[in-house]
């Protein structure tokens, strides 16, 4: 998988993509990731992106032209899946979009600041919206992060086991059950007997009793959800 980040600040993703399992999907050439300076494609001798928005309004409003440009550069070298913008009001991210997405094979994500982007960039250039949560931030690089990471993860071979990702929280429409591991006695603090029984059998139901009781605690829209895929 490529995948190509527009921004204004490259730099904030330095931290996130030069540590743990991205860095070495990167380092594998698993997944080849390219950030791209939005003022590097301005035609402004001042290489600004922004202005002032139509009928006044606060703060100021990512110009049209320059994300055209790094885009259209971007699409004369191959072709994409998908132009994502990281919108508060984009589809929001869940483990079934990431599944999905981890197969594209080349990707743009647009990340946006200020007060948004220029309404025609929405319209004409961008494929996809997507949100991590109903919450603003001062810009989407941390969002496209996020994405990545939850992305590069399900790449077969990002994983030291790649079953591990089978395995976790709302892979199967439930959160994860508890995990445990030595000692198995801490200060009086046990570990379930049944982890160290050897059957099989009562830990998976175990496993999943946990899991189906967690999720009904603490995340019952999706609780519902599940009995009634269940029941179909």
């Amino acid at each position: 998988m490529r995948i190509d980040i527009i921004t204004i600040f490259p730099e904030m993703f330095v931290g996130p993509f030069t540590e743990s399992i991205i860095k070495r999907a990167v380092e594998k050439k698993i997944v080849d990731i390219h950030t791209h300076n939005l003022r590097d494609y301005s035609t402004d001798r001042h290489k600004r992106v922004d202005d002032y928005p139509f009928a006044a309004g606060a703060g100021m409003v990512m110009m049209v032209e320059p994300v055209d440009n790094c885009i259209s550069k971007l699409k004369s070298e191959r072709e994409y899946d998908e132009v994502i913008y990281m919108s508060p009001d984009g589809e929001l991210l869940n483990q079934s979009m990431a599944n999905t997405m981890s197969m594209l094979n080349n990707i743009i994500v647009l990340c946006g600041h200020y007060k948004g982007i220029d309404e025609r960039i929405r319209k004409y250039l961008i494929t996809k919206e997507i949100s991590i949560g109903d919450y603003v931030l001062s810009g989407g690089e941390l969002g496209a992060a996020v994405l990545v990471d939850s992305l590069v993860r399900l790449i077969p071979g990002a994983l030291g086991d790649e079953t591990s990702a089978l395995s976790d929280s709302f892979q199967d429409g439930l959160v994860s059950p508890p995990v445990y591991t030595r000692p198995r006695n801490y200060k009086g603090w046990q570990v379930p007997d049944v982890l160290i029984s050897g059957n099989d059998r009562l830990i998976n139901e175990w496993k999943y009793e946990q899991a189906l009781a967690r999720t009904k605690e603490r995340r019952p829209e999706m609780y519902e959800i599940f009995k009634k895929n269940e029941n179909v």
